[in-house]
């Protein structure tokens, strides 16, 4: 079985010393890339910048990747010859329409940065899917969690969307343990309570096996 996994932020270059990302870490990616391996799976794991170590698995791949379209070559290269797709990297939805050639100096009280808008690479490929593939994608949400969780599972053709909320102590970006709800088209529900994101990994990888199993 293949496995294409994006993990991490992407940074979007305003000038060459600075860039727009978030505080992903990519832990929770890489900890699903080293279960999937542990299942014998070959993984294609397309980062953005992380601070972790490239996994040890001789069954990973790792790919670095910096901004949203360079993560989004690198995942359709491998989208289409994978079994299962897991989008858990946090891409960046917008970035700065010009990139400065030299560092943007302070002048004035306020400065204006046009943004324009990302490829939206779950959506995307999620276009050109096949009936025997599977798709999983991660909603990290502040409000009306659940609903925006459907919304995103529907409109970019996932079996799975795994929801994290910032509400959550202990969970999301940073942390060494995670607790997440699994949602799928049928309104089905399965919670994970907080406890490592190894164990979370794990967990959501026997979960994505059985329901790939299920409906194929």
């Amino acid at each position: 079985m293949r496995v294409l996994i994006t993990s991490g932020p992407t940074y979007e270059p305003l000038d060459p010393v600075r860039f727009l990302g978030n505080r992903s870490t990519g832990k929770m990616g890489y900890a699903l890339a080293e279960a999937f391996a542990a299942e014998g799976a070959e993984v294609t794991l397309v980062s953005g910048p992380s601070q972790l170590a490239d996994p040890a698995s001789p069954r990973i791949r790792t790919v670095r990747v910096e901004t949203a379209a360079e993560m989004f070559a690198a995942a359709a290269a491998a989208a289409e010859t994978a079994d299962v797709w897991v989008f858990a990297a946090a891409v960046a939805d917008y970035r700065p329409a010009h990139v400065a050639a030299e560092k943007i100096k302070k002048s004035g009280d306020t400065l204006t940065l046009e943004l324009v808008k990302n490829v939206d690479i779950a959506a995307t490929l999620g276009q050109r899917k096949r009936a025997e593939q599977f798709a999983v994608g991660f909603a990290l949400e502040t409000t009306n969690e659940l609903a925006h969780a459907q919304d995103k599972l529907h409109r970019k053709n996932f079996d799975l969307v795994v929801l994290n909320s910032l509400r959550d102590a202990g969970a999301g970006f940073g942390h060494d343990t995670n607790k997440v709800t699994v949602l799928d088209a049928a309104g089905q529900i399965v919670n994970f309570e907080l406890q490592s994101k190894a164990d979370v990994a794990r967990g959501l990888v026997s979960l994505i096996l059985a329901r790939r199993a299920a409906t194929h």
